[in-house]
């Protein structure tokens, strides 16, 4: 059985985007048959023992390292703690194939180990980091910082024995970088079915105990940052209430920007047609989803929104809601305007509540447009097809060494 390290930044049970992605990769891995395991690095901050069983997944842990110093040495300093696990784990379980996923820290970790004992290893891109920390908040586009990290990543997509990429808009940015595009495979996000494929009815009681009974439901359901344009949503609500005077916003979920966010609620006009729920259970997500009409994903326009796909509009379809988001280059690659979902221009909460009050006041549509959005999910962003992308890499590289990876009859 051919056997597949998977090294991350962080893990289940922690809960984020990353992890539910990693985990949908590990479960349908295994049941292809494969022998799978992960190992996370320093930024995994969740308590527990250094080898960790969480929901039936494997996850070994890099030992902690004290915060302190100049943050370029400190990173360089997680790194070889983060080599010297991998090390560790290689030496006992003796993979065939190391798949480093993004941030480039892993993959440059993971790089020193593949090398010394000349295993082959993938380099999966969920997201460029320099952009990634431009999102967040933490860097500044053409700072020093984003310069070098920017080469790091190049280099490591070089070092690499072949790439993945979750979207087309990363592919065609390294291929711009002078990467061939032979080298790299698309593997887009997708949905565990089992997770999210049987939608919940809704439930009359929290539907009351939110004030949502009757009333039109938007939603949002995930992290709070600046770039998911909650501000601009927040921004639309009154124009969407005089058109739609039952409408509300449910936002469920927490993040850096929850508290300007509620500020900004409260100072609205209509303060009382928006709700926070904060973060939910994981298992109950759903539920919440349950509550929605129309989700929306209002994301600034900005590098990483124009070249990352998200997770959740692909959720939300497979949980049989609608989807309405700005039609920025990560939401074009998941949504079809008008068949899939509705998009709307970026940065202007005059558009958002234009779009959704027109999806409110027309909805023979509706039955149609989420079976159309859930069968693409269940076609082409399933993950129990999805995986299968892997399967060549996997092969070619192994093909090196005289092994392969075969799916489970």
């Amino acid at each position: 059985m051919t056997r597949i390290l998977h090294v991350l930044d962080h893990s289940l049970p922690l809960h984020s985007g990353y992890t539910f992605r990693t985990r949908a990769i590990l479960r349908a891995q295994i049941a292809n048959g494969w022998d799978v395991r992960g190992i996370t690095g320093h930024r995994h901050v969740a308590a527990g023992p250094v080898e960790e069983e969480v929901d039936g997944l494997i996850f070994h842990r890099t030992p902690g390292i004290a915060a302190t110093g100049n943050p370029v040495l400190r990173e360089w300093r997680d790194i070889g703690a983060h080599a010297n696990a991998i090390e560790k784990l290689v030496a006992t379980w003796r993979p065939d194939v190391i798949h480093a996923h993004s941030p480039v820290l892993n993959a440059m970790a993971a790089q020193r180990v593949a090398k010394r004992h000349n295993i082959p290893l993938i380099y999966e891109i969920r997201a460029f980091w320099e952009d990634a920390s431009v999102g967040n908040g933490t860097g500044a586009e053409g700072s020093p910082r984003y310069w070098l990290t920017r080469q790091l990543e190049t280099h490591a997509v070089r070092a690499a024995d072949a790439v993945a990429v979750i979207c087309e808009g990363l592919r065609t940015d390294l291929i711009a970088r002078g990467i061939a595009a032979d080298k790299i495979t698309v593997s887009p996000n997708g949905v565990d079915m089992e997770q999210f494929g049987a939608p919940v009815p809704r439930d009359p009681a929290l539907a009351a105990k939110l004030g949502l009974t009757g009333a039109d439901v938007v939603g949002f359901i995930g992290s709070f940052y600046d770039y998911e344009g909650l501000d601009d949503l927040i921004a639309a609500m009154p124009r969407l209430v005089r058109a739609r005077p039952r409408a509300k916003l449910l936002l469920v979920g927490g993040g850096p920007r929850e508290s300007a966010l509620r500020d900004q609620a409260m100072a609205s006009p209509f303060a009382d047609h928006i709700v926070f729920v904060g973060r939910v259970p994981h298992d109950q997500v759903e539920h919440y989803y349950a509550q929605v009409d129309v989700l929306a994903y209002p994301r600034k326009a900005m590098r990483l929104t124009e070249l990352v796909t998200p997770l959740k509009p692909l959720e939300a379809m497979a949980q049989g809601r609608l989807v309405a988001a700005s039609s920025v280059g990560g939401h074009r690659e998941l949504i079809e305007n008008g068949v899939t979902g509705t998009l709307f221009a970026p940065d202007d909460p005059v558009a958002i509540a234009s779009a959704l009050s027109d999806l409110f006041a027309n909805r023979d549509g509706w039955d149609e447009r989420r079976a159309t959005a859930r069968a693409f999910v269940e076609r082409e962003r399933n993950w129990s097809s999805n995986i299968l992308r892997y399967q060549p890499v996997y092969d070619r590289l192994l093909a090196l060494g005289g092994g392969a990876v075969r799916v489970a009859a």
